[in-house]
């Protein structure tokens, strides 16, 4: 499917009704057609993987399109070039997100770069690191729980950052890798304890929000039945 294609259907299923929720939720609308994201993963199925149509989504600055080229685009074939370029060129949570989570976390630099970005100054670039984080701690089944350890550093060290975009992430990293076992649950909860003792407001939110659920029945009894498999 050639991205002039894709465009036109994406602004055939457009409704710029949609924009005023979109920017309730904190969702940048330039560039936005008001497309739901349902209905771009149906098109990016039907289009399938192809990593040049995803470069020219990218570049055309269509909200949803940019957020489809993350769907399509072939993650053996993603440099660290793109990357850097995407990565910057973040204007909206979601975008960050959507990005993080259906394309970075399976290329082969997502460890590095989750690192890498956690310690950038600007808010999406920061975000972006932690919310890959996040998305590593459920796409990698295969990793090594010490592999999570330097992530807990970072979300230790950056869990007073106020900015919203920032702290929700650096909390969702320490809530997702707290989820993966027991064993880092334990050191995700002692991780929340020594940020809560910094005493400032965001890092008491952070560690707060965490521990609430970490701790709770739900999910202390969901991984001791996974520790019994």
């Amino acid at each position: 499917m050639k991205a002039d294609t894709v465009l036109l259907r994406l602004k055939d299923m457009s409704d710029p009704s949609r924009l005023e929720g979109m920017a309730r939720y904190g969702i940048s609308t330039d560039g936005a057609l008001g497309v739901s994201l349902p209905q771009i993963r149906a098109l990016a199925k039907l289009a399938g993987r192809d990593h040049q149509l995803a470069l020219s989504l990218w570049d055309s600055g269509v909200h949803e399109a940019m957020i489809m080229a993350s769907l399509v685009d072939e993650t053996d074939r993603v440099t660290e070039a793109q990357m850097e370029k995407m990565v910057q060129e973040f204007s909206s949570w979601d975008l960050c997100d959507q990005c993080c989570s259906n394309l970075f976390s399976y290329t082969s630099m997502a460890w590095t770069k989750a690192l890498d970005w956690s310690e950038r100054d600007e808010e999406f670039q920061k975000r972006a690191g932690f919310a890959l984080m996040a998305a590593l701690a459920v796409h990698d089944k295969k990793a090594k729980d010490q592999e999570f350890l330097p992530f807990l550093k970072a979300v230790e060290r950056e869990s007073a950052d106020g900015r919203n975009y920032v702290r929700k992430a650096v909390n969702w990293a320490l809530r997702q890798v707290g989820k993966r076992n027991l064993h880092l649950n334990r050191l995700s909860v002692e991780t929340a304890e020594r940020i809560m003792a910094k005493g400032d407001k965001t890092s008491k939110w952070v560690a707060a929000d965490a521990l609430k659920e970490l701790n709770s029945e739900v999910v202390q009894q969901r991984l001791k039945n996974r520790e019994k498999k």
